[in-house]
């Protein structure tokens, strides 16, 4: 690490677009004043934080290492943190922090901290980065983080703990990033869609009786099979499943990883979609519905429940017509929607290199 001058050591978050821009921004708000108190002896630390997307095309830690070396011997920087959101793997094992303590860099992988509590767990790991490497008079102010399930393997490359446990870690910070919420106003023309079959639905003589004559499990049976239908349409509409053309240990992890994120995301997404059916489907049956034609159709009177039952068995009716209107979108706004802009940037890297390949 170079020696910083006036006593005042340089920090860059040098982070990739998105989420891990957002984040390096609200933790550089105080790292400094963190950082001065935690290393004490009156050490100063200056924090820049650099949006750029230094991970595009590879997600090989030892060449990201090298790309952010070269970026910090361009700058006047003593200690460079880069933060992503891309999973990291090295010798088969899933990468949370790589630290070269010689030249002050450190590589974190965000999945790594998991899908709870994210700026807090980033905050920490930064700040032991950055005290680690500042130099040996500051490290050791503080030890890693109780609440990380890492692991330290050797001075510089730490691995999230192996196991379901490890793995579920990494695969809901996959899912944080991608930010399954977004995929709602994704699907416009699905929605729509499915809010047309609802309604139409909803004042069928026919739908009142099926609806009235399943019981709890068999409408259980309904939702599960309808949000599954619209998460493999969505999948396979949009081509959204991984195939690594590697065929290496690492290559099939990231692969495996990548698509359970995928379902995750889309499955959460699509379950928004189907709470917020029910709900609009339970509006409109309340206004829409007389107790004594459903009275006299389905032998019944019209209570709660009945109201219940209906817009819950009329949103799986609904959510299979969205899956089939959301074949009126295109790829790209799913993609959009589903994924984060590194994960993007990350599939059309891979469509590019395919397309390459069938070229020649």
């Amino acid at each position: 690490m170079r020696v910083s001058s006036q006593g005042v050591t340089v920090v860059a978050l040098l982070a990739d677009p998105d989420a891990p821009t957002e984040i390096a921004r609200r933790l550089a708000r105080t790292l400094s004043a963190r950082l001065a108190d935690k290393s004490g002896q009156g050490r100063r630390f200056d924090v820049e934080v650099i949006s750029e997307p230094f991970t595009s095309g590879t997600e090989d830690p030892p060449t990201l290492m090298r790309r952010i070396m070269d970026r910090g011997s361009t700058e006047n920087w003593d200690i460079v943190v880069a933060l992503t959101d891309l999973p990291l793997h090295s010798h088969g094992r899933r990468l949370a922090v790589n630290l070269d303590h010689e030249h002050g860099l450190a590589l974190l992988s965000l999945p790594s901290l998991g899908g709870l509590r994210l700026q807090t767990r980033a905050r920490r790991t930064v700040e032991e980065a950055v005290l680690g490497l500042a130099g040996p008079q500051t490290a050791g102010a503080e030890g890693p983080p109780r609440s990380q399930p890492l692991e330290k393997e050797t001075d510089d490359l730490r691995y999230v703990v192996g196991g379901p446990r490890g793995y579920l870690r990494v695969l809901a910070g996959m899912v944080r990033a991608n930010r399954p919420w977004r995929l709602v106003p994704g699907l416009s023309k699905a929605l729509a869609a499915a809010l047309a079959t609802g309604a139409v639905a909803t004042v069928n003589s026919t739908v009142w009786s099926l609806a009235a004559s399943l019981s709890t499990p068999r409408l259980v049976i309904a939702m599960v099979g309808s949000v599954a239908v619209m998460i493999g349409w969505l999948i396979v509409d949009a081509e959204l499943w991984h195939r690594s053309a590697e065929r290496s240990r690492e290559a099939r992890q990231r692969a495996r990883l990548y698509n359970a994120s995928t379902v995750v995301t889309v499955g959460i997404g699509v379950l928004v979609c189907y709470l917020g059916l029910m709900f609009i489907n339970w509006v409109w049956a309340l206004f829409i519905l007389n107790d004594q034609v459903f009275a006299s159709v389905t032998r019944s009177p019209l209570h709660a429940e009945e109201y219940v039952t209906l817009s819950w068995f009329v949103a799986s009716v609904a959510t299979v017509g969205g899956a089939l209107g959301s074949g009126l979108e295109s790829d790209e706004a799913i993609r959009a929607a589903a994924y984060s802009k590194r994960e993007q940037e990350r599939r059309r890297t891979l469509e590019d290199d395919h397309g390459d390949q069938s070229s020649k």
